[in-house]
């Protein structure tokens, strides 16, 4: 019993040196869409900050699939040493709900570290497009049921779940086409490939500025600053409000101090006026936790999402 005991105390203190001696190697932030995208871009920007408030390196690494399961399952499995991270979306909370069985527990397997914003979906089309307006697009649905295309960045995504949501809400059907996330959704739309675009201020806000995109609406129930002359789709469909969040997380057994070091570096950096601002160029709110009061906030969003599931589909993917 004895000896059972030294071994414990052994680990404990080995444990508790080792995370008052990191960061002593590079960390990686691990993101699950594809290069360019919302997540990249942010994931590049909290790295920087990271890295800058630590002093080392911090890589980050997109594994792109499966509306991001394939990062939160890789991330889930890996060592809890501190060296890996992962920058989560409100996607995480959709395939939660959407997913009958994922192959990792979404609250369970991590360690929530902080939020670190907000942030809503833009539906838009090209500029040369014969639809104009949301009212445009709500008529032509209906009129011509499952003829118009939206893409998303992924099957049982967050953009996937607006535009299911937005055509149900309209009484119209639309057609969905998963992609990996990135800019090949943009490349599509503005060619024609596909008829609508439901995404982030990173990825179309930058084309409607320029007039090659045009925007119909904002998935917030009220305008967004970052884009403020689209309006909410709310205006056409009374009651519609859809935001997604970002925040990172840490494979579940992470030192509480390493924890704790990680949210006190976020949350100087979230507070950050400067930082503030290259979120809000990428049309993200900014706003941190506490690990805690993002772990209680993580299982909300799953609660909310099954709700809407439940009442407004599509079915629950084996």
């Amino acid at each position: 019993m004895r000896s059972v005991l030294a071994i414990a105390m052994f680990l404990l203190a080995f444990a508790n040196a080792n995370a008052q001696q990191w960061p002593q190697r590079p960390i990686t932030l691990t993101h699950g869409f594809g290069a360019g995208g919302n997540a990249d871009s942010l994931s590049r920007l909290v790295a920087g900050a990271l890295a800058e408030s630590l002093g080392v390196a911090v890589i980050v690494d997109a594994k792109p699939g499966a509306g991001g399961n394939i990062a939160s399952e890789l991330v889930s499995r890996a060592t809890p040493d501190g060296y890996t991270l992962i920058l989560l979306t409100g996607g995480h909370a959709v395939s939660a709900a959407l997913y009958k069985k994922l192959r990792f527990n979404p609250v369970d397997n991590f360690s929530f570290v902080s939020l670190v914003g907000t942030f809503p979906f833009v539906v838009a089309t090209r500029a040369n497009s014969p639809i104009k307006s949301m009212a445009d697009l709500i008529a032509s649905a209906r009129g011509q049921p499952g003829k118009l295309s939206f893409s998303s960045v992924g099957f049982g995504s967050t953009q996937h779940l607006t535009g299911e949501l937005l055509a149900l809400s309209a009484g119209a059907k639309l057609t969905h086409v998963p992609y990996r996330g990135g800019m090949q959704p943009l490349v599509d739309v503005l060619s024609g490939e596909i008829d609508l675009i439901v995404d982030t201020i990173t990825v179309t806000g930058p084309a409607i500025k320029a007039g090659t995109l045009r925007g119909l609406g904002v998935s917030s129930s009220a305008p967004w600053p970052a884009l403020a002359d689209v309006p909410p789709i709310a205006e056409a469909l009374p009651g519609f409000d859809v935001t997604s969040w970002i925040g990172v997380a840490a494979p579940a057994g992470t030192s509480p101090e390493i924890v704790a070091r990680l949210n006190a570096n976020l949350q100087k950096a979230i507070g950050d006026p400067a930082f503030q601002a290259r979120l809000d160029v990428l049309g993200v709110r900014a706003g941190s936790s506490t690990p805690e009061e993002m772990k209680v906030f993580v299982s909300s969003e799953i609660k909310r999402w099954n709700e809407v599931i439940d009442k407004a589909g599509p079915e629950r993917i084996e």
